[in-house]
């Protein structure tokens, strides 16, 4: 069955399409965090970022920073935060935020003893 995704690249959902190649689209986010909320994807499916070919993956930074950039003039925003979950729709995607300061980007809290911990166990790995 294909993803929400696959759907909208094919035209069968409709979306508010931002930008486009050959490989890749961009559309506003039908959830926008905050204004101007843009979703990059490839037009091949991969389930998740980090298990797609180096070439493929490179060129998905590529599209998003061409549309980060556009995004940047367009909303006259001071930076373009990016967020990769992954979770949501299993489709490989990059969210792009026009943002002006920290608060339009919540970040949760963090436990310092958990943040320790993590730490240690990051370590362990880096030493492997």
């Amino acid at each position: 069955m294909p993803t929400i995704f696959e759907r909208v690249i094919s035209g069968e959902i409709p979306c508010y399409r931002v930008w486009e190649d050959d490989s890749h689209l961009a559309f506003l986010d039908i959830n926008p965090r905050v204004h101007g909320h843009t979703l990059v994807v490839p037009k091949k499916p991969w389930g998740e970022i980090f298990a797609m070919p180096v070439e493929e993956y490179d060129a998905l930074w590529s599209a998003a920073r061409v549309v980060a950039e556009h995004l940047k003039e367009r909303t006259s925003c001071q930076r373009v935060v990016v967020v990769v979950l992954g979770y949501e729709v299993p489709h490989v995607h990059i969210h792009l935020m026009p943002t002006n300061e920290l608060g339009d980007f919540p970040f949760p809290d963090v436990d310092p003893e958990a943040l320790a911990q993590l730490a240690e166990t990051a370590k362990s790995l880096a030493s492997e």
